[in-house]
């Protein structure tokens, strides 16, 4: 399944949940469609691939939906993630995640700036020395890096040695994926420079559609 499926998949179950959050019950290829920007068919065809089939004019139980996609991602229960680096963008995260919220749970935070560093806090803040310790004892295998780039390729070598299997990497260094442990990177610089550019190709368009085909305003 490749990463492009992945996170459509991911997208359709956030938009199921926030419906069933509103009291729907049944959906409509269509609507997962129009709240992805996609075609109703990439959506049926995405879905049909794991054996998941509407009704004709009846649509997809939300309910049904939901537990089959949350089967097909492997994403049922808990997902425990531990956060390296509780500068603005950790402390954020871990903030955010520190209680249960929509199934992922921030069990544990990791720096090396002692006055950081809290084992008492609600969401216990270790020395990132602790690291295998800590996520092979709280049975982690996913975390989130966001440490200085300087730092991350050391850090990276601490997370190799870890039962560590997926690092979501907020850091401008460029880590690579291996067998052991696999990378995503969220370069929030090249996102931002992605919706620049897709700004500017909406307002030519909408400046094109605005002239007739004379070129007459």
């Amino acid at each position: 399944m490749s990463k492009d499926v992945i996170e459509r998949l991911s997208r359709y179950r956030s938009v199921l949940l926030r419906l069933k959050g509103l009291g729907f019950v049944r959906v409509f290829s269509d609507n997962l469609a129009d709240a992805l920007g996609v075609s109703g068919s990439l959506v049926r065809k995405d879905l049909g691939q794991h054996g998941i089939r509407g009704v004709r004019r009846g649509g997809y139980t939300i309910d049904t939906l939901i537990e089959r996609l949350t089967d097909v991602l492997g994403v049922s229960g808990v997902l425990k993630v531990v956060v390296i680096g509780c500068g603005h963008i950790g402390s954020a995260i871990v903030s955010m995640y520190g209680g249960r919220r929509h199934g992922i749970c921030v069990v544990a935070g990791f720096d090396i700036d002692p006055q950081v560093i809290d084992t008492e806090a609600a969401v216990p803040l270790y020395d990132v020395h602790e690291l295998v310790e800590v996520v092979d004892r709280e049975e982690v295998d996913v975390a989130v890096l966001s440490v200085p780039e300087e730092a991350a390729p050391s850090v990276m070598d601490m997370i190799r040695s870890s039962r560590i299997r997926g690092v979501l990497n907020f850091t401008t260094a460029h880590l690579r994926s291996n067998a052991q442990c696999l990378v995503h990177t969220i370069d929030i610089r090249m996102e931002i420079e992605k919706l620049f550019c897709m700004v500017k190709m909406a307002s030519q368009q909408d400046a094109a559609a605005d002239t007739d085909p004379h070129g007459v305003t």
